[in-house]
């Protein structure tokens, strides 16, 4: 991974890119890379010794033109202002090209959780939702798990919200427990938008999907759920990795099997089922018909790109590719499917999670899939015809024109004030 490309302006790129298609002012597409506001906050919580330390947090407000904000929260050592500045907008535009009426936020505290308590963490992510406090709320932005966060987090936040507010408001945050106002399908919808963007895009291209090879970098929560489900395809997963290195078999595995060992061991060293381990970067350059990055942003720059051998790649990860990365892929026609269409299934089953708790009611976990495999299936078409239409050099290209047309809609329909 190339530790010398900004993320945010990795960001500003993508969007210049597609400008290119589009018929906007400056002005006007300048608006659309920055954000609106950035929160970025001390905390300063006690340890279980009693010390004190003090942790940097950030969450970023990119644009609320389509809506009020949504994205995610990560605990990570590399979090950073514009890291989430990339992270919030990047979930603009995703939002727009699934076609949700959100805008674009994220957040992020810059720690490694894994080096603290279960008691240490409470207190970190309390601290931090009472520094959220004014700036969220079921219409004014509305947070969700990311990286190294998940359902306990969500409910700790919503708890500290709720009391402090003296209030019950559920839509507060997303990706909560079922018994606290969550979603059903949630825990696996980020993956199941993988598979269903991996299945449209088999279809489109005219190739089978059944046998096709897939090695997936990072087996976390969208690595492995979209594994397993484009295993149920009859494709052949042969190789994946976590940040301890990468298993590989050439002849496949179960996927279940696999993260069923990171889950009791730690880590995917050791795996049975695996005849070899390899680096990462050996998984990034493997040969295969289908590779997923679903780590961190950046995970394949422009040396990698130049080794990649795989024919498609599925962004489950948000920003696994810088610019140049992209170009030297375009160039090669490798086929990628870009990350604001591919992950997009967390925000919308947070968003069908955010419809419920304002209702008071409940989906079962069929219509969750139903809905989302609908709203999945249909952003892809519009996808593709807006490839087509506009002979856009790759997807990711051509998902932005038709994520940023919605939102200069929405902002040209509001006016501007004052």
């Amino acid at each position: 991974m190339s530790d010398e490309v900004n993320p945010f302006e990795s960001l500003q790129e993508q969007i210049d890119d597609a400008a290119a298609y589009l018929e906007y002012s400056t002005d006007v597409l300048e608006r659309l890379k920055h954000p609106e506001r950035v929160l970025e906050t001390s905390l300063s919580v006690e340890m279980d010794d009693g010390s004190v330390e003090v942790f940097r947090a950030f969450r970023s407000q990119f644009n609320g033109d389509r809506g009020p904000y949504k994205g995610g929260i990560r605990y990570h050592p590399q979090v950073s202002r514009d890291e989430v500045k990339a992270l919030s907008g990047w979930m603009v535009y995703k939002c727009a090209a699934v076609n949700i009426p959100y805008g674009g936020g994220k957040g992020g505290i810059k720690f490694d959780p894994r080096e603290y308590s279960d008691s240490e963490v409470e207190r970190i992510t309390r601290s931090f939702a009472k520094e959220l406090r004014p700036i969220i709320g079921e219409n004014k932005d509305i947070p969700a798990p990311d990286v190294n966060t998940g359902q306990r987090e969500m409910n700790w936040i919503k708890d500290t919200y709720e009391t402090l507010e003296n209030t019950t408001e559920p839509g507060v945050i997303t990706g909560k427990a079922p018994e606290s106002g969550g979603s059903a399908g949630r825990v696996e919808a980020t993956g199941r938008s993988v598979m269903l963007t991996t299945r449209e895009a088999f279809e489109y291209l005219g190739k089978d999907v059944e046998n096709a090879t897939v090695a997936v970098q990072g087996y976390g929560n969208a690595g492995s759920v979209a594994a397993k489900l484009i295993d149920d395809l009859g494709a052949n997963v042969v190789a994946v990795s976590d940040s301890s290195g990468a298993v590989y078999n050439p002849d496949g595995f179960d996927a279940r099997a696999a993260k069923a060992h990171k889950t009791e061991t730690g880590s995917l060293a050791g795996f049975e089922g695996a005849t070899e381990e390899l680096s990462n970067e050996a998984l990034l350059t493997m040969d295969v018909n289908l590779l997923i990055p679903a780590a961190l942003e950046n995970a394949i720059d422009e040396t990698v790109a130049t080794d990649v051998q795989a024919d498609i790649i599925v962004e489950a990860a948000n920003g696994p590719l810088t610019p140049r990365a992209d170009d030297v892929l375009s160039e090669r026609d490798v086929v990628v499917f870009p990350d604001i269409l591919a992950n997009a299934g967390g925000v919308t089953v947070s968003y069908f999670e955010w419809v419920q708790n304002r209702q008071r009611f409940y989906w079962d976990e069929s219509r969750v899939n139903d809905e989302l495999e609908r709203i999945i299936t249909t952003a892809f078409r519009d996808l593709v015809d807006t490839y087509e239409r506009t002979d856009a050099p790759n997807f990711r290209t051509a998902m932005y024109v038709v994520a940023i047309e919605r939102v200069v809609d929405a902002a040209e329909e509001g006016g501007i004030w004052p």
